[in-house]
C-alpha cells in the first residue's frame, strides 16, 4: 500500500505531466504556480467517510480563500468505478442538502473512468483517467471567471477528445503508468 505522501507524489505528476503539460485543462497550470491545489487523501474504508471528508473539504475552501481547489483522493472502498459513480451522485446531492450548490461543483477522475458513449479502451477516457479515485471540488466563481476569458471554451473537450485519439492509448496507458511507479520506487 502506498503511503498518503506517495499517492499525493503520483497524483501531482500526474496533474504536472499530463493535465498540464498537454492543456487537459488550461487552467490547471496557472493554479499549480500559485500552490493553490489541495491534495486530501481519504483512507476510510466506507462511503460515509468519503462523504463527510467531502463536506471537510467544502469547510476548508470556505475558510481558506488561497486554496482554489481540492482533489479529494479516495484510496479505498471505489476502486469499481461504478460504486464510484454511485458516490459521486450521493456527493453532488450532499452538496446540494448543505447548501454548497453553485458555491462548489464536483468534477470526477478515476483509473477506469469511461463516459457512457465510449468503448472501455477508448483514449478519450483518458481525460478523466487518473492514478487514484477522486473527486475535485472547485469553485464555481472560479469556473465562471476563468471561462468568461477563455476563448471558446466549449471548445475544451472537443480538443482534448482529439488530442487523446492522436496520443493513442498505449502512450495514455504509459504517462497513468509511469505517475504510479515514479513514486513507488522512491
Amino acid at each position: 500500500m502506498s503511503t498518503n505522501q506517495q499517492i499525493i507524489a503520483a497524483t501531482e505528476a500526474w496533474i504536472k505531466s499530463f493535465v498540464i503539460a498537454y492543456n487537459i485543462c488550461p487552467f490547471a497550470n496557472r493554479e499549480q504556480q500559485r500552490n493553490s491545489i489541495r491534495y486530501r487523501v481519504e483512507n476510510g474504508n466506507n462511503v460515509e467517510s468519503c462523504l463527510n471528508a467531502v463536506i471537510q473539504e467544502c469547510m476548508h475552501l470556505d475558510t481558506h480563500s488561497e486554496t482554489e481547489t481540492t482533489l479529494l483522493i479516495i484510496t479505498r472502498q471505489l476502486d469499481n468505478f461504478y460504486d464510484y459513480l454511485d458516490v459521486l451522485a450521493i456527493a453532488e446531492q450532499l452538496l446540494i442538502d448543505q447548501g454548497y450548490e453553485g458555491i462548489y461543483q464536483i468534477a470526477s477522475f478515476h483509473p477506469h473512468y469511461r463516459f457512457a458513449d465510449s468503448g472501455e479502451n477508448d483514449p478519450d477516457n483518458y481525460t478523466n483517467r487518473s492514478p487514484y479515485p477522486m473527486l475535485h471540488l472547485i469553485r464555481e466563481s472560479s469556473i465562471e471567471s476563468a471561462l468568461a476569458s477563455y476563448p471558446d471554451p466549449a471548445r475544451i473537450p472537443e480538443r482534448n477528445v482529439k488530442l487523446t485519439r492522436q496520443l493513442g492509448l498505449k502512450k495514455l496507458q504509459n504517462i497513468l503508468r509511469d505517475c504510479l511507479e515514479s513514486t513507488t520506487s522512491e
